[in-house]
């Protein structure tokens, strides 16, 4: 997602609000595990870690304020993984959730498509409150596997007694102010006058979108007439009688009732157009999201989950991305760090630290950096020299930033006279969409396949011709990756994983008739930073963690975990339970004894490690069994021999594969949840054997 940035000047702003006795009362019956008194999850959009450039410092060296309080306070992974398609909603959603989108209903995002009866394509955003339904029709944009909502992640901290508070998370607060407003305000109500009245739009939207705060039951922050009703109707055991604050208008005038809510810097909260409230999801700045945590932390409540957008895009002054190391990047990173300094001395000012707090901080992707490497002058690091790149469709010996846009069908019709119908969601990772919807062995579906595989075209940076794609996979391969829904009209009928550079659409069928096709094929300076593809630059991640029972490791570059471990880990730490299995588990390597049940320390960690270590090298989508799984269904959709005969045979040894890995995972996980949450140990022998079958699954996961 492409996030905008906000300058704050403003002063430092007072240490703490004073606790309202309201919120004192409702903070009194939250109680977590291990000490812990308050969690603060911190997700960012596309923070690197790794050097897009290798002269200029990665954004966490040049936020020393936030990467010394990780490393030096806690457990830094750098082995942790994005699910695919590797996008803002999906990760996000994967991360709050412990499961992936085949369960959660987004494995494509931040937009996908969907079949409808006729056979014609439709879109709808991944972006919706949690119980939307998905465009026309009545299915739920985050739809579980029984066709029903999936479990909604502020749940078990509500049933707990834990107000939980939400700042630009995905799909938990509201995202529009068309269908979210009907949807939890109602037709007809003052905010949907507000909300579809031409001269108060701007602000409906600063007024309602982006910021919620989910209540327990009975809580005094929900006990005013700001408050409506959370509605879940798919919870397990129900939700009824809990109530919710939709919106800064109405977080506001509960919390800061006689004076604006302000960033951490002390300026006041605004979108564009002096508009007070919410600044947008581009506009959520370390500044401004960092203000909003620590104001509710400071009315006690204890559960806040946040997003910050990045640090790389230029979308205010107008040239699209910045290259690293250029003076607004800069700019924006002095700006972040300097938050986390504030907040970090403010909160423990206020007495919350690493002693009583829970810390989960992370990416939710990281980017391929698409442009050249040659800004100038020669050697510039950004921090003592400032790096300037030119800003153009064509490459210059100044440095360019931009993707590579590719026009398939145009590209499609020229190298292969191929005209079928077809629609993507664009993207890095672009989902194709056949109309009609024919199946995976259709004629039409099969020469599509073969045809798109063998693309070719002109890098305009490296100057050489080169494949479009690296993988392809159809339904079969997809159910592998968790790609596959409870709603058989959003699977696509296939997907292609292009190399990092490209960001493909389709649009006509005109030949493309430039010299090195660069009328279909050329760079798009407003954009430089690729995601949605299995690049080990944009998958591989980090993960802070800091607090009661995490141990201080420093940096662990060799624990693999990914977006569905972080849900089960900070249950864990806290003592709440979900009423479903995860897809993720603990990650006890960066935990110590005291903070674990018996059933994962002690004599128990090595027997739980182990399972769990070959459990995600086969269940996750970037584990060993998942890249197995890209190379044999490419090798497969490439086929063209008598009778597609490669391809029916990999499509059924996949297909094996996956019956195999789905018995074995849904053994595992369920012996891992027991173990961290039911006391149950996990009997030696038998995960000993499982992982044996695990280890020989991935072994035989070969086509060619």
């Amino acid at each position: 997602m492409k996030k905008q940035l906000l300058s704050s000047l403003a002063a430092l702003a007072a240490s703490a609000f004073a606790l309202t006795p309201a919120a004192a009362a409702s903070a009194a019956t939250c109680q977590l595990g291990n000490g812990i008194k308050h969690v603060v999850y911190i997700q960012f959009d596309n923070v690197h870690i790794e050097r897009d450039n290798p002269n200029v410092p990665s954004d966490l060296e040049q936020m020393p304020n936030l990467l010394s309080f990780l490393q030096g306070k806690g457990t830094f992974l750098t082995n942790h993984h994005t699910p695919l398609i590797s996008h803002t909603g999906d990760d996000i959603l994967t991360s709050l959730t412990g499961i992936y989108g085949d369960r959660h209903g987004q494995p494509v995002a931040n937009a996908f498509g969907y079949f409808n009866p006729n056979g014609s394509v439709s879109f709808s955003s991944t972006f919706a409150y949690w119980t939307d339904p998905t465009g026309s029709t009545t299915v739920p944009v985050m739809v579980g596997p029984t066709g029903l909502v999936a479990p909604a992640p502020w749940v078990a901290f509500a049933r707990k007694g834990c107000d939980v508070g939400q700042v630009g998370v995905a799909n938990t607060v509201l995202e529009n102010i068309t269908s979210d407003i009907t949807t939890v305000f109602g037709v007809g109500s003052p905010e949907y006058v507000e909300s579809t009245t031409s001269t108060t739009k701007a602000q409906a939207a600063a007024d309602f979108e982006g910021i919620a705060i989910h209540c327990a039951a009975n809580s005094q922050t929900c006990n005013n007439t700001n408050s409506r009703t959370d509605k879940l109707r798919n919870e397990v055991g129900g939700y009824l009688g809990y109530k919710a604050l939709f919106g800064h208008k109405y977080v506001a005038a509960t919390l800061s009732p006689n004076s604006p809510m302000t960033d951490i810097n002390g300026g006041v909260i605004q979108a564009s157009g002096g508009h007070v409230g919410f600044p947008g999801f581009n506009g959520t700045s370390a500044p401004v999201t960092l203000g909003y945590i620590a104001t509710m932390l400071e009315n006690n409540i204890p559960v806040v989950f946040s997003y910050i957008s990045d640090v790389h895009d230029d979308n205010a002054g107008g040239t699209g991305a910045f290259g690293p190391g250029e003076a607004g990047y800069e700019a924006n990173l002095k700006l972040y760090d300097a938050a986390f300094g504030t907040f970090f001395a403010r909160l423990k000012a206020d007495g919350i630290d690493e002693t009583n707090t829970l810390f989960m901080i992370m990416t939710e992707e990281q980017d391929h950096y698409a442009g050249t490497l040659s800004p100038t002058p020669a050697g510039c690091d950004g921090v003592t020299v400032q790096c300037t790149y030119s800003h153009t469709t064509t490459p210059v010996n100044s440095g360019t930033v931009g993707e590579v846009n590719v026009n398939l069908s145009r590209l499609l019709n020229t190298e292969k006279g191929n005209t079928t119908p077809f629609s993507v969601h664009s993207d890095l990772a672009p989902t194709y969409y056949i109309t009609g919807n024919p199946a995976p062995t259709a004629a039409t579906t099969r020469q599509l396949e073969r045809d798109i595989a063998g693309l070719t075209v002109f890098n305009p940076y490296s100057g050489v011709t080169e494949p479009l794609n690296d993988y392809l996979v159809d339904p079969a391969g997809m159910k592998m990756l968790h790609m596959v829904t409870s709603d058989a009209t959003r699977t696509p009928n296939f997907v292609a994983f292009q190399k990092g550079d490209y960001y493909s659409t389709a649009s006509g069928t005109s030949a493309c008739t430039a010299v090195n096709y660069t009328d279909c094929v050329n760079i798009q300076p407003s954009f430089a930073y690729n995601h949605g593809g299995y690049q080990p630059e944009i998958s591989t991640l980090w993960l802070g963690m800091v607090g009661p029972g995490v141990n201080a490791n420093g940096t662990d570059s060799t624990t693999w975990t990914d977006e569905t471990d972080v849900r089960p880990t900070i249950l864990s730490l806290t003592g709440v339970t979900d009423t479903y299995v995860h897809d993720g588990r603990v990650i006890v390597e960066a935990l110590n004894d005291s903070a674990l049940p018996a059933t994962l320390a002690g004599g128990n960690r090595a027997t739980f490690v182990s399972l769990a270590q070959a459990y995600k090298q086969i269940n996750a989508q970037l584990g060993q069994l998942g890249i197995a799984t890209l190379k044999a269904s490419t090798y497969a959709l490439a086929g063209n021999d008598a009778g597609d005969a490669t391809y029916l045979a990999c499509t059924a040894n996949i297909n094996q594969w996956t019956q195999t890995r789905d018995a074995l995972a849904g053994q595992m996980k369920t012996m891992l949840d027991a173990a961290a949450f039911n006391g149950t140990a996990i009997d030696g022998p038998t995960a000993s054997s499982l992982v044996s079958q695990a280890n020989a699954l991935i072994a035989s996961a070969t086509c060619n």
